[in-house]
């Protein structure tokens, strides 16, 4: 009996074999996928965030793009993006929200074109359990949002005015103001931190974002004030128009780099580059290369690059911990001048381009 075993236990031990090798091929192949995730499931469970912005030509957002996409990819998200056709197309907007909602995003980083428009979508994203980040523009209400990561565009304005006004010095000013487009929070606080500025009324009354500030209605330096949507051609149009109004122009804002631009051609086609002064708002570093080249007295310069990464850095918290961004955070503005004027805290173009839009 223990021969006949032995004898069966020989005459099978080839087939026993051949079956364990079998187990263990399978073990390495057809099993493999119930105990180990592959690239296409993995793939499947990447957590998607999305990037609004106002446009995508725009240099300031092609960077807040660019900071956007490095940072996602650091931390292993997929990315959605979008942008209006212009600065003030909503549409595009809330489009782009519809279609991020759809997706499954679990984070939008914003920059409202119509920052009172827009908030409806936003509110429609937040119920769906996306958390919302505005960057660089606060939508109206600001809370309307989760949270906002920005220049304190205020500040930016004020910097230039302030700047402006010692820098005219004895001059009669006669002011040309380049905005944005009207009740856009952006383009307000930085309209309202220039008068501020320059005429030194900053006060707890101050206007907000909430609040027009009707002062360059009245005020006798203003003569002339178009709004340009943040764009270089119509920047020159506009300034065009105001020289064509009043010849004797010697400062201008303006609410962004782009118009800047656009106003010095004009300025230059006048052949008054040397009679006025120009301040604005970004600090890329296309304008600060125009502030070295004395195009630009000054510029406040903006972080997009940063409002970007941390606002990732937020979505990321959210997803891992559950935990929400709250509220305003600041992410810095400088005065960028080669003509420094003491008592105003500021950066020569050197600094300026080591940190354009870092």
């Amino acid at each position: 009996m223990i021969s006949h075993f032995g004898s069966r236990h020989r005459a099978t031990h080839p087939m026993l074999t051949r079956l364990l090798v079998l187990l263990m091929a399978l073990s390495v192949t057809g099993l493999a996928p119930l105990f180990a995730v592959t690239p296409a499931a993995a793939a499947q469970n990447q957590v998607t965030v999305g990037l609004i912005t106002k446009t995508d030509t725009n240099p300031f957002f092609v960077k807040m793009k660019e900071g956007f996409e490095k940072e996602a990819k650091a931390l292993g998200f997929k990315t959605m993006t979008a942008a209006g056709k212009f600065d003030g197309d909503n549409a595009s907007q809330v489009t782009a929200i519809e279609n991020m909602i759809t997706a499954g995003v679990k984070g939008i980083l914003l920059v409202p074109s119509d920052t009172k428009a827009i908030v409806p979508s936003v509110e429609k994203a937040r119920k769906a359990g996306i958390i919302v980040i505005t960057l660089d523009t606060p939508t109206q209400p600001e809370d309307a949002a989760d949270a906002l990561f920005a220049t304190d565009n205020f500040k930016a304005g004020l910097l230039i005015g302030e700047y402006a006004k010692q820098a005219m010095g004895t001059k009669q000013a006669k002011i040309a103001m380049l905005d944005l487009n009207p009740g856009i929070s952006v383009g307000v606080l930085r309209h309202n931190g220039f008068l501020a500025g320059y005429n030194g009324t900053v006060t707890a009354g101050t206007p907000t974002a909430t609040q027009e500030n009707t002062t360059a209605n009245t005020d006798p330096k203003v003569v002339c004030t178009q709004d340009t949507q943040g764009n270089q051609a119509k920047g020159q149009t506009a300034m065009e128009n105001c020289l064509q109004k009043d010849p004797d122009i010697n400062l201008v804002y303006t609410i962004n780099e782009p118009a800047a631009y656009g106003a010095y051609t004009a300025i230059k086609n006048a052949g008054k580059e040397k009679d006025i002064m120009i301040v604005t708002i970004d600090g890329g570093c296309s304008g600060v290369q125009a502030v070295k080249e004395g195009k630009f007295a000054a510029t406040s310069q903006q972080y997009p690059l940063k409002m970007a990464t941390e606002g990732v850095q937020a979505i990321d918290k959210f997803v891992k911990t559950g935990e929400k961004a709250t509220g305003y955070h600041d992410t810095g503005v400088t005065l960028i001048t080669d003509k420094p004027i003491e008592g105003i805290s500021s950066q020569g173009t050197q600094y300026g381009l080591a940190n354009c839009w870092g």
